[in-house]
């Protein structure tokens, strides 16, 4: 076996079968001459009982120094008891990213999670984690793939932050599922970009609007009462606008509203005079078990955001999502002095830090009564300047 250098290579002459010719200086090394004259730099050796082979490069695209040289390390790799042509084939099967989201989504959001839940994990596999680093194998994901693909994001940043939720439970069960080493999520501290969370509430004034074009639009057919009924309760219950949605007779009882399937599971929410009155006057259609039925047979209506656009429109709340109703509620009974620990069992928050949005508002009543009685001390008091204001007689 000669010692391989250029000269010898270009030499080789192709025969009808593929031949080896192994090189002197270092063992396992070689060159393979195909019947078609091309010649690729190959690897070989024993690991567990098996003979090893890898191609290295071609001849003319590598030089036989260069070939050698990773022949070396890769024998090194050997002998330190790693097999790196086992890992190469190892790393050519492993999952894309494109194959992760699939496993994601048909192994933990369809059998776990809301269709409304699987319907947005399927929104950002396929408009954004898809097409921005599908093609990556996942034990090949960095965190600056990751940071890259969030900022490209910049311009949208509630949906950039969003995706980055779902990239990260991606890849913690790319850990569960054996695909990536513990601790090794590539989400991690990648920085959201900020968000400021909306407090549109409907003052009084605006209340009264709104009711007002409920009631006409109702009166004269442009919406039916079912819809103008969906948007009372909403401000009423302070229910999410699915779970009226999709609100059956049969969660209707003498407990208030049992949903047996809300964001946060099977729930119990009050139901008041008011909004039960409501439910009264509302009509049933036979055979149709949804309180706010839609056009079709049998089922609830699917769209509110249309009939929504109108309503706030004629009333002037452009500025206005259905979701601020919720708000709404919460608003006015945090500024009315209930304690935010009932507002939030009454919502149904699960993270007390998500009630504590209505904090600022549920110090009005303290402040008023702290106005209150500072006043009544600052009469007994007098001014400054010696004087007392003038009494008020109370009646």
């Amino acid at each position: 076996m000669p010692k391989l250098t250029k000269r010898t290579v270009e030499a080789l002459a192709p025969k009808t079968a593929s031949y080896f010719v192994w090189d002197s200086e270092v063992t396992g090394f070689g060159v393979r001459v195909m019947p078609s004259g091309a010649k690729s730099y190959q690897v070989q050796y024993r690991k567990g009982g098996r003979t090893r082979r890898a191609s290295i490069g071609r001849h003319g695209a590598v030089t036989v120094d260069q070939a050698r040289r990773h022949a070396r390390e890769l024998l090194g790799d050997v002998a330190a008891g790693r097999n790196p042509v086992e890992e190469i084939a190892r790393h050519r099967r492993a999952p894309t990213v494109a194959a992760l989201c699939d496993r994601f989504f048909e192994d933990h959001a369809r059998g776990r999670c809301k269709p409304s839940t699987q319907a947005e994990y399927r929104r950002n596999l396929d408009l954004f984690i898809k097409p921005g680093i599908g093609t990556l194998k996942v034990v090949d994901v960095e965190r600056r793939d990751i940071a890259d693909l969030h900022h490209g994001l910049r311009h949208i940043p509630y949906q950039a932050n969003r995706m980055l939720q779902v990239l990260s439970k991606m890849f913690n069960l790319a850990e569960v599922w054996g695909l990536r080493p513990d601790g090794s999520n590539p989400c991690r501290h990648v920085p959201k970009f900020p968000e400021k969370k909306r407090e549109r509430f409907l003052r009084h004034a605006e209340l009264e609007r709104l009711g007002a074009v409920l009631s006409a639009a109702e009166t004269d057919g442009r919406e039916t009462p079912h819809v103008a009924a969906a948007f009372r309760l909403l401000m009423l219950t302070g229910c999410r606008l699915g779970e009226i949605q999709t609100l059956k007779w049969d969660h209707v009882t003498a407990f208030g509203l049992e949903l047996p399937d809300s964001k946060t599971g099977a729930r119990l929410v009050p139901l008041p005079d008011v909004a039960r009155e409501l439910l009264d006057r509302l009509p049933r259609v036979p055979d149709n078990p949804f309180v706010i039925v839609g056009d079709k047979p049998g089922q609830h209506i699917t769209d509110l955001q249309r009939p929504w656009r109108r309503l706030r429109a004629a009333a002037g709340l452009d500025d206005v999502r259905i979701h601020d109703l919720r708000h709404t509620y919460a608003a006015h009974a945090a500024s009315s002095g209930v304690p935010l620990a009932i507002i939030g069992r009454i919502l149904g928050h699960t993270q007390y830090q998500t009630t504590m949005r209505y904090a600022h508002l549920a110090d009005a009543p303290v402040r008023e009564a702290a106005n209150q009685n500072a006043g009544a001390i600052g009469e007994l008091l007098g001014r400054p300047d010696g004087t007392r204001p003038r009494l008020r007689v109370v009646s």
